[in-house]
């Protein structure tokens, strides 16, 4: 139940003070930031251990977690695709646009 509840909130700071702190790291999704077992204060994670106090506010945990140098990383993707699986993506690209009415992307 208390990981129900938990994952609900999504605090930005979790404190998880308990003899079987790596059950709640296991299982633990939506939080800013984990603190895991009696020595390991907020606080430090705030000012000197490591992570920061620039993390999600109002349930954002559920989606994303605090500020590190990654977010500054710029990331490419790109695809490729052959001949034989563009014929094959058209036909449900061209489905799913008809669902959505999105007539543009049908053709």
């Amino acid at each position: 139940e208390m990981l129900t509840i938990a994952e609900e909130i999504a605090s930005e700071h979790v404190q998880v003070m308990h003899r079987n702190w790596s059950f709640f790291k296991q299982h633990l999704r939506n939080y800013g930031a984990l603190f895991l077992g009696m020595e390991t204060n907020v606080a430090y994670g705030d000012k000197v251990s490591g992570t920061n106090h620039t993390l999600p506010t109002q349930t954002a945990g559920r989606y994303t977690g605090g500020l590190w140098v990654g977010k500054f990383i710029k990331t490419h993707t790109y695809q490729h695709i052959s001949a034989e699986a563009s014929v094959e993506l058209g036909e449900y690209c061209s489905r799913l646009s008809g669902y959505e009415n999105m007539a543009g992307h049908t053709e």
